[in-house]
């Protein structure tokens, strides 16, 4: 087998691994574990998220980049920071379960401010309500990774007429998640909290890792503009 053909099974090797992490707490030492290898394992995998999610975002937003707060959630070692960077955005708010994650987001110099917060189980916090001209999540949307009831957190933590980009994955283990999501999505849609701006469907999300899917799986990048006239949001 080749280099490549290598690298790409030692990568599959680690990924499946996480699914054993049964608790969040198991799974945020698996990405403690991981930390170290991260991008260049997703980059093995053409991971294509982080950068999707920036397009997606660059696209839509009108206002001052260089003045914009994009709250990164589930931020890891800061992939989205990095490709919104590109597009001009420059002041970053990140958080995530893992604090090994983190210290490597904290040495690319891209956040003013990092925390360390187990999403579905610590609330993001309150100050943070009504805050950020951006909010993302890119990755952490997913089966066996947070509650879909989350949505509404990062919504809470949106300015009015700011926006939400999310990410997830459409291969056959994430289904039944996937119809969770967008059933949530639309429910907030119809209580007025958000309008949807585009959602965009992927082919070539990234390599395909489990035993019944060859290729590459596919993904959807979701955006969303927050009601002008929402202030607080019922929890």
């Amino acid at each position: 087998m080749s280099a490549v053909g290598n690298a790409f099974e030692n990568v599959k090797a680690v990924i499946l691994s996480a699914h054993k992490s049964a608790t969040p707490r198991a799974k945020v030492g698996f990405y403690n574990s991981w930390a170290e290898n991260y991008d260049q394992d997703v980059a093995v995998l053409e991971y294509r998220a982080p950068s999707l999610a920036a397009n997606c975002i660059s696209s839509y937003f009108s206002g001052e980049r260089e003045a914009a707060i994009v709250l990164d959630v589930a931020c890891g070692t800061g992939l989205v920071a990095k490709q919104m960077k590109k597009h001009g955005f420059q002041h970053f708010v990140g958080v995530d379960g893992s604090q090994a994650m983190l210290e490597i987001a904290k040495g690319t110099a891209l956040y003013q401010d990092l925390k360390q917060s187990l999403l579905g189980e610590d609330l993001l916090p309150v100050q943070w309500e009504g805050s950020f001209d951006v909010v993302v999540i890119v990755g952490a949307l997913s089966v066996g990774q947070v509650p879909v009831g989350v949505v509404r957190d990062l919504c809470k933590s949106t300015k009015p007429g700011g926006y939400v980009c999310m990410t997830t994955r459409s291969n056959l283990d994430n289904q039944g998640y996937k119809a969770a999501l967008e059933c949530e999505l639309r429910k907030m849609e119809e209580e007025g909290l958000w309008t949807c701006v585009q959602v965009t469907e992927v082919e070539e999300w990234e390599r395909a890792v489990a035993e019944q899917e060859d290729g590459y799986i596919s993904g959807a990048v979701y955006l969303y503009r927050k009601s002008e006239t929402v202030q607080n949001i019922r929890t």
